[in-house]
This record gives structure tokens, sequence and C-alpha cells, in this order.
């Protein structure tokens, strides 16, 4: 179903029966991508007096409880609210689904002990093109990202200039395949969040940083309709689907 965009004075035409789902499933096992030293998320039937909330075991539903931490088990979106004492939930701050994006495809730089993600790399991807909503994906990408326990591994993140720079281009919306755009353990200063939410300024509740994506080597670096579905938790952080469509 061919359907035509008008976004910033701009037409595109895409096919919303062709979606890209980059978003990694929550799952009950040890192959749910896990970081900050949990283990996987639990999903199992309730049990009363007896009573278990499972078809296979007697009952005429399923009836699962679910525990879990958006930030640790796959793929979320959180806001400003991640980094301040004041409450400020996604589920308030996100009220727009779709926006133009654009994906880039990055490599991390070694810096001693940590791979980073340098501006200099992000200037070279995105040239003059400056999305609402920006996807990055980092090389190598086997698809063990989708799988990984990222905890004690010191995983890549992006420098603070390349969030100082994208809050300063007007970027909204930022997406990475990786479970933080800080590093893991960095004594609490979360540079790359501060800078993009401008928390020593006005904060930029309208922001979002989305983690724990994976965006195979089928879909090819460039211009995308998003779609930024979340799951309507009144928190910091909701489990999230985004979604690309093609656009042309």
């Amino acid at each position: 179903m061919q359907t035509i965009i008008y976004f910033q004075g701009k037409t595109y035409r895409t096919n919303l029966n062709d979606p890209l789902d980059i978003s990694l499933p929550l799952q009950a096992s040890t192959a749910n991508p896990v970081a900050w030293y949990l283990g996987p998320p639990e999903i199992a039937p309730e049990q009363s007096e007896g009573w278990i909330g499972s078809v296979a075991d007697g009952a005429s539903v399923n009836f699962n409880s679910i525990r879990f931490n958006p930030h640790a088990h796959g793929t979320h979106t959180e806001c400003v609210g991640h980094i301040t004492r004041e409450f400020h939930s996604v589920n308030e701050v996100l009220n727009r689904f779709f926006f133009i994006s654009e994906v880039i495809t990055v490599t991390p730089e070694q810096q001693g002990q940590d791979q980073i993600v340098t501006l200099r790399e992000i200037e070279a991807r995105l040239s003059d093109n400056l999305p609402e909503a920006l996807v990055i994906r980092t090389s190598p990408n086997d698809e063990s990202k989708q799988h990984r326990n990222y905890s004690h591994t010191n995983p890549p993140y992006l420098d603070e200039s390349v969030a100082v720079f994208l809050k300063e281009n007007g970027v909204k919306h930022l997406l990475v395949d990786l479970p933080s755009v800080d590093r893991e353990e960095d004594g609490g200063k979360l540079l790359a969040h501060n800078a993009f939410w401008n928390t020593s300024g006005e904060l930029r509740q309208d922001a979002t940083i989305t983690e724990m994506i994976f965006v195979p080597d089928t879909i090819e670096d460039g211009t995308y309709l998003l779609n930024l579905q979340l799951a309507p938790f009144v928190n910091d952080a909701s489990p999230s689907r985004p979604v690309l469509f093609r656009l042309w």
C-alpha cells in the first residue's frame, strides 16, 4: 500500500505494508539481551491457592506476570527523567510517533580500553543531512547483538561531543544499538545523556534516547520514516518498538 507523506515542505512515498522492525523482543530466556548486571526477564504464570495461570496446567486462560527492567532487558526509549531528580514520564513527553529519520553506520574508534563513537565519524556520515531522528548502527554488526550480555564488557559509547552536536542541530530522537550512549562505568557522569538533554540549561523534555536496537545489514543507510512505538508506562523509560519504512 503506497502512501504519500508531506513533511516539512517535502513529499515522500512509502509502503506501510513493508515495515522494518529494529527492536529486540523481550523473552524469558538467556537468549534475551541484558545489561547492567541483571539476569534475564521473568515471564511465568501467576499462582494462587493451587491455581496456576496456564492452560497447559488446567486453567481456562494463560495469566502470566512479567518481571523486567526496561533499561536492562532490550529495546527501550527513555526521557530526561532517567537522570533528573524531578519525575518525568516518557509516556507524557513523547506525543508524536512518526519522524523522518536517518540511518547511519559508524565504526567506533579504539581509544585505550574504550571504543568511542566520535564526532568526526558522525559528521562524515551525516554530511548536511540533520534529521529529527537519528538511528546509529555500529560496526561490526553481527547478530550476537540480539542476545548479548553486555554486563562488565565496557561496550562502545558516544563521545560527549556527539551528543552536544546532535542537540545543537535539532536532533530530537536518538536511537543506538548499544546498551547506553555513555560508558558502562563512568562514575555517574553520564556525559552524553546530560549533553543531549541539556541538563545544564533548558531541559529538552521532548527529546528521547532509544537504546539496544538492532539494525540488520539488509537495511541500508539512508532516509526512512520512523514509527517510534512504546508501551504506555508512566515511567522514565518504557519498552519500545521502533519501526522503519523505506522512503522514495
